[in-house]
Order: structure tokens, then sequence, then C-alpha cells
């Protein structure tokens, strides 16, 4: 088992797929897949690729991968399934966010995935012969899951216990449009904790062993960012937040921004707060 640094944008520490027994978990944005690829080696075929969520810092690289290895299969949630199949509506709603130069640089192209290689998940599924257990995690995103390896114990989470940069111990909660939900997230790190894991594999980054302090500080970041959006502008709202990283990552700035934009936080939260006052 190991964490595969994607050196996002030449950045360490950004964003990390995980290789187990073959399996890849988020293999990442389509323009980082020649770094993994390399760091795979020659002699690498993967059995599986398991998707936490489709977004493209986790998923934009998936179709990539098939063109190297055209046979294997991509596990992802129902809901995320037919945007892999067809990612027009999705980069083009992204593209609106980022720019068209923005989505190049950042996340390269998005190729869709053969139909006939997903296999739409709901959440309580043992698959690759129970190798690992499967939890719809909404909250982040809808079309959210969580995978327990058995053998291993360890927890791969995506975004949803947060992203922390090592050897830093800030947590925050990475709150993007369009779908944050907050009570669902807060349900949904109840799941976590409920396997009792041994450890988590994060995306953003690495490996936690204390996974009881990491859960516990992804719920407190994402009740003080809900409490710190609906108090302040966006503006406001970004320079808090970039004052608090600063203060408590003080080297890791940078890599927390590009790791969770803070406006895309706020931007996120703000959906959030608009529905649920409709």
């Amino acid at each position: 088992m190991r964490h595969i640094d994607l050196m996002h944008l030449g950045l360490e520490r950004v964003i990390a797929t995980w290789e187990v027994d073959g399996v890849l978990v988020d293999p990442g944005p389509e323009s980082c897949t020649d770094r993994l690829l390399s760091e795979l080696g020659d002699d690498f075929e993967p059995r599986a690729i398991l998707l936490t969520h489709i977004h493209f810092d986790h998923a934009g690289g998936t179709g990539a991968v098939l063109r190297r290895w055209p046979d294997v299969p991509v596990y992802v949630h129902e809901r995320g399934a037919p945007h892999l199949a067809d990612p027009a509506r999705l980069v083009s709603s992204a593209t609106r966010l980022y720019g068209e130069e923005g989505m190049q640089r950042l996340w390269g192209e998005v190729i869709p995935v053969p139909e006939a290689n997903l296999h739409p998940l709901v959440g309580g599924e043992e698959v690759l012969d129970a190798a690992f257990r499967v939890a719809y995690t909404p909250g982040h995103a809808s079309h959210h899951v969580a995978y327990l390896h058995a053998d291993s114990g360890r927890a791969f989470v995506g975004d949803v216990a947060g992203v922390r940069i090592p050897p830093d111990d800030l947590v925050i909660a990475p709150t993007p449009p369009p779908d944050v939900d907050v009570e669902a997230w807060e349900h949904s790190l109840d799941t976590i904790a409920g396997w009792a894991p041994d450890a988590l594999g994060l995306t953003h980054f690495g490996s936690v062993e204390e996974v009881g302090a990491q859960l516990a500080a992804a719920r407190e970041a994402l009740r003080a960012e809900v409490a710190l959006a609906a108090s302040h502008d966006r503006e406001g709202f970004v320079t808090a937040m970039r004052e608090k990283l600063a203060a408590e990552a003080p080297g890791q700035v940078e890599t927390y921004t590009q790791a969770a934009p803070l406006d895309h936080l706020w931007l996120g939260l703000d959906r959030w707060r608009s529905k649920q006052a409709s």
C-alpha cells in the first residue's frame, strides 16, 4: 500500500492517489496522469479504480488512465457514473467557475469513461471479492462514497474527513459548490467513525493514524466555516481563512489553498445557505 504524490502544478502534497494491492483510489486529474503512470511503473497493471467522487482533482484523469488499461473496472456512486460516461455538462459547469484556460491548466482533458467499465454503487456493497466495503458519505458531494479496506483497516475517505497537509495538523473542510450539504456531511462523519477504521487515507493529503482526532477536527472545521460564511461576504471569508492558514500553517498556505480554494469554500456554503433559506 502506498500513496503517490501527483505533484499537482509542481507542488508537493496537494493530491494523492492511493494504490492498494493493485487497486487505484482516486487517480486524480488528467493533468497529473503522466506523473501517476511514471510512479506506477511499466510493470504495474491496475485491478480496478475506486472513485470516492467525480470532482476533477479526484477523478478527472480516469478516462486517461483507461486509455492505457482499457479493461479496468471503475467503481463510482450511481449519481456520478453518468457524468463520467458523458462529462460534457460537468465540464461546461466547471468551465464557468475556472475559465477555459484554468480548466486546462488545473485539470487537463476530461476523457469520457466507457459505460462498460462503470460499476455504479449506492453504498453498503462489498466489492473486489469483499476486499473493500463501501459507504455512501454525502455532504461534500451528493455522489461521495468511502471505502474501507478489510485487510488493513484503512478507510479511503476522499474529502469527507477534510484537508490536512502534513506535517501541519490544521484541518479545513472543503465545501465547494454545487451540492454541499452540511447535515449530510455530519452524518457521513458518523458513518466513518462507525467503521472504527485503524487509519484514514486522505486525498489531501496522505495517511492519518489518529482517526478520532481527524474526524473531530473535520467536524469542528465544517461548523466553524459555516459560521464564518454566515457572518462574512466572500472577500471577508477568504481574508479570515487566509489569516487562519497563515497563523496555523504558515509554511503551507499555498498548498492548502490549492487543495481547497478559499473562495470556492464560501461559494459552496453560500449556495447551501440559500437552499436552506428556500
